[in-house]
């Protein structure tokens, strides 16, 4: 938990107190903690409500290939309701998991999906009622676009998908927003991955984002890495971005025959 102690805070009076036109030109003392404080909530308003809900599902290894092959038959009982982005089976960095990406263009469109499916006799017989004994969890979060990034297409089909989340310090893209740009366009720009997206929490874990990546190859991957690691323009932008940086976790998935994102 974030604590703040500002001790500028000291009386509500004293920030409702009017401003004079002289202490507008003055930096008061006050204001710096003040400032300090309001960056932890920082972050550039959305300028859409498109949102994207990243669902992963955790199977019984037992189960795995019969979810798999369920799905596979029944996800266009799915589909029909909202507009699937991609759906892969993790291989590294998770076993025995599937990861999907849903698009919506609000919240009162998702909740109006979510209605329509508690309804749909065929979603709820032909395949929930089979497919949630085969799990063991679900986990969901709401992500954004960054403003910067624009969801693309693969160069061809097949090949590996990699996500890579990464938590953040506190305080939002207006804090480390342009130096995570720059370590991901060092990546991109040169070749060594194909950026398919870069999304940022809005519910969920906070102060966490994904870069979603595809590869030809799991070895391909492995050798654009290597390449990457002895690339002074990406050791420098890399540097310049992980004094933000907590953690960081990595999977690579690979689609499911239907998935949109191949």
């Amino acid at each position: 938990m974030i604590k703040f102690r500002c001790s500028a805070l000291r009386s509500a009076a004293a920030l409702l107190s009017p401003v004079t036109p002289a202490a507008q030109n003055k930096t008061s003392p006050l204001c710096v903690p003040l400032q300090r404080c309001l960056r932890f909530s920082s972050a550039p308003q959305q300028e859409h409500s498109t949102f994207y809900e990243f669902r992963t599902y955790s199977i019984h290894p037992h189960l795995n290939s019969a979810f798999l092959q369920l799905t596979n038959e029944k996800i266009h009982l799915r589909t029909s309701h909202s507009q699937l982005i991609g759906y892969w089976s993790i291989e590294y960095g998770g076993l025995n998991k599937v990861f999907h990406i849903w698009k919506y263009d609000s919240y009162s469109q998702r909740a109006g999906v979510r209605s329509a499916l508690s309804q749909d006799p065929s979603w709820l017989s032909d395949y929930i009622s089979k497919a949630i004994p085969m799990l063991t969890s679900q986990d969901n979060e709401v992500t954004y676009m960054l403003p910067w990034s624009h969801l693309q297409a693969p160069p061809q089909e097949g090949g590996v998908y990699e996500l890579a989340s990464y938590m953040m310090h506190p305080g939002g893209p207006a804090v480390w927003g342009d130096t995570f740009q720059a370590s991901i366009n060092s990546h991109d720009a040169p070749g060594y991955g194909k950026l398919i997206g870069a999304f940022h929490n809005e519910l969920g874990p906070m102060n966490r984002v994904h870069a979603l990546w595809w590869f030809e190859s799991a070895d391909r991957r492995a050798e654009l890495r290597h390449r990457a690691h002895t690339d002074p323009r990406v050791v420098a932008a890399v540097r310049g971005s992980v004094v933000h940086l907590d953690s960081q976790e990595n999977k690579l998935m690979f689609p499911l025959p239907f998935s949109p994102l191949k």
